[in-house]
């Protein structure tokens, strides 16, 4: 089988990788905004671009990771990515983990969706 690449915009790494019905992307907010909430909005919008792009989208989601820099600002992160993914139908496997991030990253998410 193959596997299909979208050229991303950092070298080294792809916008998606499409293989065997499933779609895989990951982001972090390109211009650092400031808070965690900000951050998080920014990920997300480019996330559902990228799902877009890759012939899926955000109802298709099977899993999600969220990387935090500080764990104590999940609850931050958890109200904008609540709105964003909506009604339960939506609600994907997810798991939160805080680690070291690159720069000044506070927020990085990793998802996994079903192609349409």
């Amino acid at each position: 089988m193959s596997i299909d690449r979208i050229p991303g915009a950092s070298p080294g790494r792809s916008r998606a990788s499409i293989h065997n019905g499933l779609v895989y992307v990951v982001a972090t907010d390109p211009d650092s905004s400031p808070t965690v909430a900000e951050q998080t909005a920014r990920v997300l919008a480019d996330l559902e671009a990228a799902l877009q792009e890759a012939g899926s989208s955000m109802d298709r989601i099977v899993q999600a990771t969220v990387y935090l820099r500080d764990m104590t600002t999940k609850a931050e992160m958890d109200a904008v990515w609540c709105e964003w993914i909506g009604p339960p139908s939506n609600w994907p496997q997810r798991a939160c983990i805080g680690t070291d991030l690159a720069e000044d990253d506070k927020v990085e998410i990793v998802l996994v969706a079903a192609t349409i």
